[in-house]
């Protein structure tokens, strides 16, 4: 193969080729020149020189190619500056690929940032060809290159997750020990493809408030609708920060606040009756499961025998009676597909409480109460169909992100991976 085809096989951008040799310990050599005229021009002034001070060759590291051991010797020269006015007395060549005190290529660099893009973590993309420390000052330049601040959403989401587990701190002030729990705070964009927006620590409402203070006033003026779980902390720090925009409470978690309250009378009515909790031949206990679906979800077979059932076992009637107000609640914000029109909410909002109001029991009283408090945020849910679902996806990517990378000490490190992550899947998300 002549050189020519040699540098075009080997494909290295500023060099080419001199000659090829296979070395006892090495390998294979590659023996490159410098092919580009723009390498010798001062760094500083800018100008071509045409005085060579000596040679020197380096070894720069690059893309394993073929399954034999492949290494670079690059020939390079030293270049004198005649210009009287540049500081600069010497130079050396330098190439995109490989700038002056490089000596990894850039494509070695390009080929270990979009391993560790693709979702491996940082010592096994760069294991066995660059150190943990290039790997990442490589995958931290490509992902500063393709994530920059977050520009202005129509619908915010808002939710948190854990980050490691809860310690024990000294206070240095008083010397007593308070557990913490750290918590990560994240923003989502429900209505654009920018998916996570940003993180803050905490899940406070000066953390929120400070984060969305920071994106700056028109950013803020942008965001029309903000939905978030029913967080009273949460839904402060957006009126506050977000006095425009309409909050909006994900009916997703309305209907588990539901179901919890049709455990916790289960769980208390067997308490009551057994003096234990339920066993596999409780009636009770062996329709728990059924009790949390929808009832568009149970054949007619098995809504009879669970109704049957409870009937049998439960002489209290309680636990029918908090299923009935789980599917109360569920037949209310079900009136979202329909349109939310007013009457339709309010005869579905009337027969919840009253049924709620009549049944005596507390844990349904206080579900009731949770509806009325958030009434304003149910009700923009209805109106709106706005739901906090890609919220929820994107805190999956966070842990898994996590799990990837055996967990993050670096807590600038971790809000990088995740948005990258997390930005990668809502653009390939089709």
């Amino acid at each position: 193969m002549s050189q020519h085809g040699t540098t075009i096989l080997f494909g290295l951008r500023g060099v080419r080729v001199r000659e090829v040799v296979r070395h006892a310990e090495h390998g294979r050599v590659v023996h490159v020149l410098t092919d580009d005229a723009g390498a010798a021009a001062c760094p500083v002034c800018g100008v071509l020189s045409t005085t060579v001070r000596q040679r020197r060759t380096t070894r720069p590291r690059d893309l394993p190619q073929g399954e034999e051991r492949l290494v670079v010797r690059w020939h390079k020269r030293q270049w004198s500056c005649r210009e009287q006015p540049c500081p600069r007395k010497a130079f050396t060549d330098q190439i995109a690929e490989l700038p002056a005190g490089a000596r990894v290529t850039g494509r070695l660099r390009r080929h270990v940032a979009g391993r560790v893009a693709d979702g491996l973590a940082v010592s096994v993309a760069g294991g066995g060809l660059i150190s943990w420390p290039i790997s990442h000052a490589a995958w931290v330049q490509h992902a500063d290159g393709a994530l920059g601040d977050p520009d202005p959403v129509t619908v915010l989401g808002i939710d948190e997750t854990r980050r490691g587990r809860p310690r024990w701190v000294q206070d240095e002030l008083t010397g007593r020990w308070r557990l913490t729990e750290r918590f990560e705070t994240n923003f989502v964009d429900l209505a654009g493809p920018q998916g996570l927006l940003g993180q803050t620590s905490g899940r406070t409402k000066v953390s929120v408030i400070a984060w969305l203070n920071e994106r700056g006033q028109a950013w803020k003026d942008a965001v029309q609708i903000v939905a978030m779980d029913p967080c009273a902390t949460y839904r402060a720090a957006v009126r506050q920060a977000l006095p425009n925009a309409l909050v909006v409470a994900d009916h997703f978690h309305l209907v588990a606040l539901a179901n919890q309250a049709v455990t916790d009378v289960r769980r208390r009515v067997t308490w009551d009756t057994h003096g234990r909790r339920g066993h596999k031949t409780d009636q009770a206990w062996a329709a728990r499961r059924r009790l949390l679906r929808g009832r568009e979800r149970l054949s007619e077979a098995q809504f009879t025998r669970m109704w049957n059932d409870l009937v049998d076992g439960d002489p209290t009637g309680e636990i029918l009676t908090a299923w009935i107000a789980k599917e109360e609640l569920r037949a209310l914000l079900a009136t979202a597909r329909t349109g939310g029109q007013r009457h339709d909410i309010a005869h579905r909002l009337h027969r919840f409480n009253s049924w709620c109001a009549r049944s005596g029991l507390p844990e349904l009283e206080r579900l009731a109460g949770t509806v009325q408090a958030w009434w304003p945020e149910v009700l923009g849910f209805l109106q709106t169909q706005v739901i906090n679902a890609g919220t929820e996806a994107t805190d999956r990517t966070v842990k898994t992100a996590a799990r990837t990378a055996y967990g993050f000490r670096n807590l600038d490190n971790q809000r990088r991976r995740v948005r990258f992550a997390d930005n990668r899947r809502a653009t390939l998300t089709p």
